[in-house]
């Protein structure tokens, strides 16, 4: 049986969480500009729903990967509130995660979007 009052209560926690890192995190209010532009020009174009489907997905991967990457940095600063030359490395290979996937999601996008362009 489904207890709505613990389901509500998930979907409260996860958006009070979504409002924090979109007032706090600066990387991520850029990718959520990004990402409305890309629904605009997914609605202007004539895509087909497989061209859709992908880019929902690239924006559903950065900016999830942008919530992870928030998440450990928090961590790590609460583990270690003084500058560790070992906690910026770890932060910086998040950050970079964070990077490989926006720059392969620029170039899907940059795939799906150049042939209705030209």
């Amino acid at each position: 049986m489904v207890n709505f009052r613990k389901l509500k209560l998930a979907f409260k926690v996860a958006i009070r969480g979504l409002g924090l890192v979109i007032k706090e995190e600066q990387t991520f209010r850029i990718q959520v500009v990004a990402a409305i532009l890309v629904v605009f020009f997914m609605f202007y174009f004539p895509l087909t729903a497989s061209e859709r489907t992908i880019l929902i997905l690239a924006i559903v991967l950065v900016l999830s990967l942008e919530l992870l990457n928030s998440q450990i940095e928090r961590i790590l600063d609460l583990l270690q509130p003084n500058f560790d030359p070992r906690i910026r490395r770890i932060k910086d290979l998040s950050a970079s995660a964070v990077l490989v996937v926006s720059i392969g999601s620029f170039f899907v996008g940059l795939l799906i979007f150049l042939p209705y362009v030209l």
